[in-house]
């Protein structure tokens, strides 16, 4: 039985396993930490009576260690329910074991009445008018790299500096189920330091142990694009700041603090 066209397959309730397309580029037993935290904000949003008048207008996540390519469990709880917002936290754990990532999330009442709408800034080149841009070179066949589609309108993965990448997923989240608007930007935000790494990928380790995204907009379309700035100290503490994007314009914020340090 090969590989499954997803990055996971629902096993029951709260339950999955992770499929080679999560694998990241560091670890062949380990997942890029994208699809594990598109994940995470899918399970904020479909958890047992969400509320579908509310939507995630942040969700920060905290890397606690590498997540284990295989079975995994999912758990919710909410900490706080309000009229207007609601703060939900959700954890991902190896099959019995101790969490490996947590996500907590910011939800928002959508307005009843439509509030007048203040554009964020310029469109960027739409992805059907630049070229496909290979991931730097990984040394397994199968992994996140393979199963995203990339194309730079700045930058690339193998010149240092900033960059502005749409990502495109090839593959759903969940085996037979249907791809979710926030599945395709979660999943690309956590590239934002590689998108605008800054240093040679073979002789600095530049690391997220934690990803924020705030969305003002519900994202549209099949793409996410994200417009990455990386910042290092001489201390070794760096933080990746990006702009995300869809094709009808800018819609959020990302960030991540990154340790670095000489491989």
């Amino acid at each position: 039985m090969g590989t499954p066209e997803a990055f996971y397959e629902r096993i029951d309730t709260g339950r999955f396993r992770a499929t080679e397309y999560t694998r990241g580029p560091w670890d062949p037993g380990s997942q890029h930490a994208g699809p594990p935290a598109a994940l995470l904000g899918r399970a904020v949003e479909e958890r047992p009576g969400a509320r579908e008048d509310m939507r995630i207008a942040r969700i920060t996540y905290e890397i606690l260690r590498p997540v284990p390519i295989g079975g995994l469990e999912l758990t919710t709880s909410v900490l706080r329910a309000g009229r207007g917002t609601e703060v939900v936290e959700a954890s991902l754990a190896p099959a019995g074991g101790a969490p490996v990532m947590l996500a907590r999330a910011l939800r928002i009442r959508v307005a009843a009445e439509p509030v007048p709408a203040v554009a964020p800034g310029p469109m960027l080149p739409p992805p059907g008018e630049v070229g496909v841009t290979p991931f730097f070179p990984v040394p397994w066949e199968t992994g996140y790299h393979s199963a995203m589609e990339t194309r730079f309108t700045e930058g690339a993965f193998v010149e240092p500096g900033p960059g502005t990448c749409w990502m495109r997923m090839k593959v759903p989240l969940v085996a037979s189920e249907e791809v979710r608007p926030l599945d395709r930007v979660l999943i690309a935000a956590d590239s934002g330091n590689g998108i605008s790494a800054v240093m040679d990928f073979g002789r600095y380790v530049f690391i997220n142990g934690d990803l924020t995204v705030h969305l003002h907009r519900h994202p549209v379309g099949e793409w996410a694009c994200v417009e990455a700035r990386t910042s290092v100290d001489a201390a070794g503490i760096g933080l990746a700041d990006a702009r995300l994007h869809d094709e009808k314009g800018p819609m959020g914020r990302s960030a991540q603090s990154l340790f670095v340090a000489p491989r």
